[in-house]
């Protein structure tokens, strides 16, 4: 692996990335007259919000270089955004390369792309090299401002091109992008984990913690709103921690507020918030805005003390209680939404009772529950005492049982009120359309395709556990 030294100042680095965007975008409209036909690419994207944001950078550049994006895999380019937090999601790329090999024997012009987490991982790079040589193009997360740059290369090579940094402190500005949607939007707030949770592998694949300085942030969300957006998305793997590596150090809160002036910007929501960093000055901002979601995903992770040490958590039980109480009190109708492991290694049955306790007492609207994942590299990892596979089974299903419970009587307390809900989509039933509260809440109901991207009234008619049925209101 290398690290980049001395790179060049954002500006610079922008400028020198779309010098390349027009390099590649000549040969492109060169192969497009040879051909007679539009070039195509497919972008795949696994894991999270974060990962979403970076496939949108990855789409603008290859829409401005003038490929057409298709859903189908057979396109000319083939780009997977990949995930390693869990072992299952390395399992999905290595199984869809198979795939692609064998559209790639049929059409050999194809290029093959892979980028992300994963990428950072040193024995899947060597994989990648010596199980899938067909693969044109990797890379990994410090780098992808550098895209333009790494294609263009690419498509005038015939080896294999690998470009994986170790870590950068890099962050380049004003790149182009290409939205999943036109009234919302991610935007970045730093990268990067300093948390080093003992089964987590992020910090090692995505870097240390580095935050974008508040006026490059507030300046892409006024141009959002300018084109249309109305709710962003604030991204980071600790948000609570934002601001920490700015030679101005500025907090969270203090981003937040600065924000909640911005003319036209109608919903701010954020993720993640990690607990041992969540403030008071930040309740006290949510509960007095009248733009931020009074929505907060708060990872629980484990109810077990002993289990948060060795997780490396830095909080126990009894302090994130005391957080959901503190925030309930200053918001009593917060949405609150968390993450939960069952089977880290050394849990016992009274760990996990712990964890289920928790459950009962924080009064979740929705938990999303994993089984561990051993990820090689990580403290977790090295663990002797893993838990057998079925004791791990058993309990994850226990957990779940009781998060629906709870999740559909938490959920349940908007039935037959009228709720400000932004429309998103058209589901699969024609007709039907799909839309969020600023609870978070997902909710199905009769319109049509005029009110995407505006709000609108709806009354919550029927919960349906972790969504609702309901109709437009006057």
């Amino acid at each position: 692996m290398i690290n980049e030294k001395n790179i060049p100042s954002s500006q610079e680095e922008t400028a020198r990335q779309q010098s390349f965007i027009q390099l590649a975008k000549a040969l492109t409209e060169q192969k497009m007259k040879t051909l007679g036909r539009p070039l195509t690419y497919c972008l795949t994207t696994f894991g999270c919000q974060m990962n979403e944001k970076q496939s949108e950078a990855v789409a603008g550049i290859m829409d401005e270089i003038g490929y057409v994006r298709q859903e189908n895999e057979e396109a000319d380019v083939v780009i997977y955004n990949t995930c390693t937090v869990r072992e299952n999601a390395n399992l999905k790329v290595y199984g869809r390369l198979g795939h692609l090999h064998s559209l790639k024997d049929k059409n050999p012009d194809m290029k093959i792309i892979l980028f992300g987490c994963m990428m950072q991982e040193a024995h899947v790079v060597e994989k990648i090299k010596k199980t899938y040589s067909f693969v044109n193009l990797v890379f990994g997360t410090h780098n992808i401002f550098k895209f333009a740059e790494l294609f263009y290369e690419m498509l005038l090579s015939d080896m294999q091109l690998i470009d994986i940094w170790e870590g950068t402190d890099q962050i380049v500005e004003d790149l182009p992008t290409e939205r999943n949607y036109t009234f919302k939007s991610g935007v970045n707030i730093m990268f990067g984990c300093n948390n080093f949770c003992s089964y987590c592998i992020v910090p090692y694949v995505r870097g240390r913690e580095r935050s974008r300085k508040p006026e490059a942030i507030i300046k892409e969300i006024k141009n959002l709103v300018a084109d249309g957006v109305s709710e962003v998305m604030l991204l980071g793997q600790n948000v609570n921690s934002y601001g920490k590596t700015l030679e101005t150090p500025v907090t969270f809160a203090q981003l937040l507020t600065m924000l909640e002036d911005i003319e036209g910007l109608r919903r701010i929501r954020f993720m993640t918030s990690h607990p041992k960093d969540l403030s008071d000055e930040l309740i006290e901002v949510m509960a007095k805005s009248k733009k931020i979601c009074h929505h907060l995903h708060l990872p629980l992770q484990s109810g077990s003390s002993r289990i948060l040490k060795e997780m490396n958590r830095r909080y126990d039980k009894e302090k994130y209680l005391n957080l959901v109480e503190n925030i309930r009190t200053a918001i009593p109708d917060i949405s609150l939404t968390t993450d939960i492991i069952v089977g880290f290694p050394g849990e016992t049955e009274e760990d996990f009772q712990e964890t289920l306790d928790v459950v009962r007492q924080a009064g979740y609207d929705t938990a999303f529950t994993f089984i561990y994942s051993k990820r090689t590299g990580t403290p977790a990892a090295a663990k002797e005492d893993q838990v057998p596979e079925d004791v791990v089974k058993d309990r994850f299903n226990r957990l779940l049982t009781l998060v629906q419970e709870q999740g559909r009587i938490r959920s349940s307390r908007f039935e037959g009120t009228v709720q400000e809900v932004l429309v998103e989509e058209e589901s699969k039933e024609k007709g039907i359309f799909t839309g969020r509260t600023q609870y978070n809440l997902l909710v199905h109901f009769p319109a049509d395709e005029s009110l995407l991207g505006t709000y609108v009234k709806v009354k919550l008619e029927e919960c349906k556990g972790f969504y609702y049925l309901g109709s437009l209101s006057e």
